[in-house]
């Protein structure tokens, strides 16, 4: 008994940093992976806010879980046919009514005063360092830096064949949106035909992007890095086919890249119209 007992403990030791070892990895970057658990790890603040309000509400419905599974013990056990042959007849209880009433509105209250401060920072754009316009089209995103001489390009899906190494199946585009990171950005969202919806989850954020309409978010990125999203819209076909990838550089880089960037795609310079290719950095070094 004894020996089994230590290869089970052994087996199970070992399952457990495995496990660790594997979804910490998953955790390492802007993106899915296989067997992840959870939220991808948060890079905004928003992100953070968002992952504490999650944390609130998992021991909120853990709580009542608990007690409605020991209620439902306690009354199967109590009052079955055998233990209380003889029922009440009991038809209403005050108490118990006001109780079972009143309770429930206090837990939506309790839900509900964190839940308001989140979507107020959430909405609550201010001022802004950068202000992005990123327009959904069936079914590839293109993008404006309107305070950049009219920087625009578009950003579409690559191809099994168009990857490299290292960059992800249906998630890669062949342009990044590329910003600072500790800058506040302001995101402008609409679309030209039909409902998308532009999401990073790394960010906490998700806005649609409703015809004739333009929503407003924001966020910061805290850490270097590329992160992926995708349309969260089911606006056709090809709805799983139009990622978003967001590139989060030092200053110095995005300088850099904005000076590149300007020449190739800027509307309001004397350069010439050149096709969409490649205005990312791609890799972060």
């Amino acid at each position: 008994m004894n020996r089994v007992f230590r290869k089970t403990t052994a087996l199970a030791v070992t399952s457990a940093l495995a496990l660790g070892a594997m979804f910490g990895a998953a955790w390492a970057t802007g993106q899915p992976e296989p067997w992840q658990l959870g939220f991808q790890p948060s890079v905004t603040e928003v992100g953070d806010r968002v992952h504490g309000f999650y944390d609130l509400l998992m021991w909120i419905i853990t709580l009542i879980t608990l007690f409605v599974t020991g209620l439902l013990a306690y009354v199967i056990i109590r009052f079955n046919r055998k233990a209380n042959p003889d029922p009440s007849k009991t038809s209403h209880n005050t108490l118990i009514e006001v109780i079972w009433t009143g309770v429930p509105i206090l837990i939506l209250v309790l839900i509900a005063v964190p839940s308001f401060k989140l979507l107020y920072f959430q909405n609550e754009v201010g001022e802004a360092d950068l202000t992005i316009k990123a327009t959904g089209h069936q079914w590839y995103w293109s993008y404006e830096y309107p305070d950049e001489d009219g920087l625009t390009y578009d950003a579409i899906m690559l191809s099994d064949e168009e990857r490299k190494p290292g960059q992800p199946r249906l998630l890669a585009t062949d342009t990044h949106v590329v910003v600072p990171v500790g800058k506040k950005v302001r995101m402008l969202v609409t679309a030209s035909d039909v409902i998308h919806a532009w999401t990073i989850p790394a960010f906490g954020v998700k806005v649609d992007a409703v015809p004739g309409r333009i929503n407003e978010t924001w966020f910061a990125v805290e850490k270097e890095g590329i992160y992926y999203g995708q349309c969260s819209e089911l606006c056709g076909v090809r709805h799983a086919f139009m990622p978003i990838v967001v590139e989060a550089v030092s200053q110095e880089k995005y300088d850099a890249w904005l000076a590149e960037a300007k020449e190739l795609y800027a509307t309001d310079s004397a350069a010439p119209a050149i096709t969409v290719a490649a205005a990312s950095t791609q890799t972060v070094e």
